[in-house]
């Protein structure tokens, strides 16, 4: 039965009906309906757009496109196209990853291409296509060529790296081990208090000072003992950690090593030292206010900001100084001091802040000697093994210290400088003050 006009027939699963004459029948349509130009006269080169036809091509399907003797015959300058038999996904693929940013540099090759044609007949557009098919059959061969390559790396196991030496954990003896008792206790940090203490230490070579006294001309050590003992009393008003006192102490020796001060300046210096050692170690410190309060509004906001600047360009920003309340608490932990022989330690270590003479001795060194003072004072042994380990020191290298704790103990106390001893005169339930009493 025939077909009605304008319709085509519609190829069902079972049918057998070969598409070559359907495909021919549509070639033959689309052939008719697309515009040519006219051939130039005199032989002169022909006008045309770049990759024309390429993508009459591509739009046809590089493998249904195939040259039409009758359209040929009728139209001289048709172009024809001879392609070998490749399947439709290739020219698909090939055809979507043809991008815009490549076509100047294909476009080049393809003339060079052009310029080289062979005497069989071959067209620059049967070269350009022919390059543009063979590119995916290259990354195939290249993905399955590499794709064994890639199995065997991965079924290989890695190469065991060597850890440098500087890297490598210290193997701490059992007997000195006073951290895996808090291995559950991750605040504690019992993996690398060893080696942060350790740290600590080596960064007190940058922050050795020397009696800076003879730079300043207007200051002496009284005033600076002066300023330490209204700074005890700072700290127990706000209820600061140990921690920012000493702090506070080593900022500003440090700052007046390198800055000479007026006396009517040394306040402001230690307040503003005071006030960066709380924004470091204290979870809610106190504001500005509150220390141009303890000032008795001898200085003003700007000033106190302005110094605050001062004193960290003049540190370089680097506040983390190693002080010795830490080695202490370190120490004392390594013999299981207890609350009384801790205290007195302490007690010990905040009257040595106020010495001049201690102030270019190392915190690590300072906390060993006196701890070790609080020992022998409470008659529990001297410098053990396990201390000689965590410390690096020696009897010997503390008895210099000790001497110098000694006479400041001895000496006949002033009158004006008690905020230390107030404060460790207090009644605690858990600490014997008999013995810190005594010692004032």
């Amino acid at each position: 039965m025939p077909l009605p006009r304008g319709k085509k027939a519609t190829v069902t699963a079972g049918s057998r009906i070969p598409k070559l004459h359907a495909t021919k029948k549509e070639n033959q349509e689309e052939g008719s309906q697309v515009k040519r130009s006219s051939s130039p006269p005199h032989g002169a080169p022909k006008k045309r757009t770049a990759f024309i036809d390429i993508t009459n091509a591509v739009g046809l399907g590089l493998s249904d496109y195939r040259p039409n003797t009758e359209s040929s015959l009728r139209t001289a300058h048709k172009v024809q196209i001879s392609l070998p038999g490749r399947k439709k996904e290739s020219a698909k693929t090939t055809a979507k990853k043809t991008s815009s940013s490549s076509v100047s540099a294909k476009n080049q090759a393809n003339l060079k291409k052009s310029s080289s044609v062979s005497s069989e007949g071959t067209t620059p557009e049967t070269e350009r296509a022919d390059a543009v098919e063979e590119k995916p059959c290259e990354e195939e061969a290249q993905k399955d060529a590499a794709a064994p390559v890639e199995e065997l790396v991965a079924v290989a196991p890695p190469a065991a790296r060597e850890v440098p030496a500087h890297l490598q954990r210290q193997q701490i003896p059992e007997e000195f081990d006073i951290d895996s008792e808090n291995s559950e206790d991750s605040y504690m940090c019992p993996e690398y208090a060893k080696d942060i203490f350790d740290y600590l230490k080596r960064r007190e070579e940058k922050f050795v000072l020397c009696n800076y006294m003879p730079k300043q001309p207007s200051l002496n050590p009284e005033m600076r003992a002066i300023l330490i003992d209204w700074l005890v009393e700072v700290q127990e008003n706000f209820e600061l950690y140990h921690e920012t006192l000493y702090l506070a102490v080593k900022m500003t020796d440090h700052y007046l090593s390198q800055t000479p001060v007026h006396r009517e300046m040394l306040q402001l210096v230690g307040s503003t030292a005071m006030l960066i050692a709380s924004k470091f170690e204290e979870r809610s410190p106190p504001c500005v206010d509150d220390f141009l309060y303890i000032c008795d509004d001898a200085y003003k906001r700007e000033e106190l900001i302005s110094m605050e600047a001062s004193i960290l360009q003049t540190l370089s920003f680097d506040v983390n100084i190693p002080i010795p309340y830490r080695f202490l608490r370190r120490y004392a932990k390594c013999v299981n001091a207890g609350m009384d022989t801790l205290t007195l330690a302490r007690y010990y270590c905040e009257m040595s802040l106020m010495e001049m003479d201690l102030v270019p001795e190392r915190g690590s060194l300072l906390a060993s000697a006196c701890l070790l003072m609080a020992l022998v004072t409470k008659d529990l042994g001297g410098w053990t093994p396990i201390l000689q380990f965590h410390s690096g020191y020696q009897t010997s290298d503390l008895e210099p210290v000790i001497r110098r704790l000694y006479l400041m103990l001895v000496a006949p106390p002033d009158d004006k400088l008690r905020a230390i001893r107030n404060k460790y005169s207090h009644k605690h339930p858990h600490v014997d003050t008999q013995t810190i009493v005594f010692c004032v």
